[in-house]
């Protein structure tokens, strides 16, 4: 059966533009009735209007779908709860959340100000976590939930000038890790998309004609399929151009060197600490406390 959202209802976090609207239009093409919900506001978070989710709106019922427009801030209490009570109100579920909304604020981390560094932790992740909160009893009420954060390469793996956007990135994977397992009795599923899209946050780091290939809605079908019905939990898809891969955190399985261990025999046997020819994965942080059980028990390489 194709993946389809027909009587399924979805809120898209930041789709006045960029990814957000490439995901809620296309969302919208599946079937879904979907909530617009954009803040309106410059890339750096300041200002705000709701011209920009209304547009969203407008294209969507041109195309013959149903859509509706909200424009709370993700990070705001009073406005997650007006954007739950909207939807309720309008469509009686919630189905799908896809957490997109963001803002960028660059700098070197010795020339950022702190409070540059809090505002994209909070926006990222705060406005993640928030609306996420606020359906999770809906989801867990109708045991049927569909979770989307957004995370990036910055956050796997680092960029210069973006320690800020980095750790909000990454701390959503933590996240979406602990979040899986809570809501797996409730058949609810959460995943991370990690996109490289053309949009206002990479259109001057870019050449137009790498721009052009990387356009949001390429990214869009790796969304959908986290948000179905069929979607895996616990994952990291990556999405560029059509092109898809998997990312997850590994670990090696290590040595046991003995409770009398210095730094200096870490040195001398780091090449083994550090052997990923056995590396795994881990589907929560038990497993990871069973792998040191082992290797206690191994003898000793310093005795």
């Amino acid at each position: 059966m194709p993946i389809r959202f027909d009587g399924k209802v979805a809120i898209v976090t930041g789709a006045g533009g960029g990814l957000g609207r490439a995901h809620a239009l296309h969302l919208a093409g599946l079937g879904a009735k979907v909530v617009v919900n954009d803040l309106g506001g410059a890339l750096d978070g300041s200002g705000g209007s709701s011209q920009a989710a209304d547009t969203v709106v407008a294209e969507i019922k041109a195309a013959g779908g149903e859509a509706i427009a909200n424009g709370a801030s993700v990070s705001d209490d009073a406005g997650v709860a007006h954007l739950v009570k909207q939807t309720m109100d309008a469509f009686g579920r919630i189905d799908v959340l896809i957490a997109n909304a963001g803002i960028l604020r660059d700098k070197s981390f010795g020339k950022m100000e702190i409070k540059d560094f809090e505002a994209v932790v909070n926006v990222h992740l705060m406005g993640t976590v928030k609306p996420a909160k606020a359906v999770w009893d809906i989801m867990k009420m109708q045991s049927y939930g569909r979770i989307v954060v957004t995370t990036s390469s910055t956050g796997l793996y680092g960029n210069f000038g973006q320690t800020n956007y980095g750790a909000a990135k990454m701390s959503l994977v933590g996240f979406m890790n602990s979040l899986k397992l809570e809501g797996a009795k409730d058949n609810i599923k959460v995943n991370a998309i990690c996109p490289v899209a053309a949009t206002r946050m990479t259109e001057h780091l870019m050449p137009p004609n790498v721009l052009e290939m990387l356009k949001p809605e390429y990214v869009s079908p790796a969304m959908a399929y986290l948000a179905s019905e069929e979607a895996p939990t616990g994952m990291i898809l990556t999405a560029a151009a059509g092109a898809f891969a998997a990312a997850q955190m590994v670990e090696t399985d290590g040595i046991n060197l003995g409770h009398g261990a210095t730094a200096d025999d870490i040195a001398a046997h780091f090449s083994q600490i550090t052997d990923w020819s056995s590396a795994k994965h881990y589907g929560q942080g038990g497993e990871q406390n069973m792998k040191f059980f082992a290797r206690v028990q191994d003898k000793p390489l310093l005795e």
